[in-house]
């Protein structure tokens, strides 16, 4: 069972980090635009720090259902491990459409006061 747990945690909370990266890496490349507002990345890095911490919540209560499917430990993993894709997928979807949308009124309203 340590062995189940172990591989699901380093697959889901290795997914999460990359997944939070690109959210940095997103909020970075915006950043370089010449009308970006000077609070994007800090709008950037509280969306990627509220997706990680709701992420790593997910992930975790999605681990406890593990020891309930002791007799199936192959099963076990791929339903938790697809559970936990799923939810960080949409997760991931809803903030970088949250930070699209906080940085698309930023940059209206930079364009402006210009």
């Amino acid at each position: 069972m340590l062995m189940l747990v172990s591989i699901y945690l380093l697959l889901t909370l290795g997914g999460l980090a990359l997944l939070s990266a690109m959210i940095l890496k997103i909020g970075q490349l915006v950043t370089a635009c010449p009308s970006a507002n000077p609070a994007t990345r800090a709008v950037a890095v509280t969306i990627a720090t509220g997706f990680a911490a709701i992420g790593a919540g997910g992930v975790i209560l999605i681990g406890a259902l593990l020891p309930t499917l002791v007799d199936e430990p192959i099963l076990a993993l791929m339903l938790a491990s697809g559970m936990a894709a799923l939810c960080l997928g949409l997760g991931f979807s809803h903030a970088v459409a949250t930070l699209r949308a906080v940085l698309g009124d930023s940059t209206k309203d930079t364009a402006v006061a210009q």
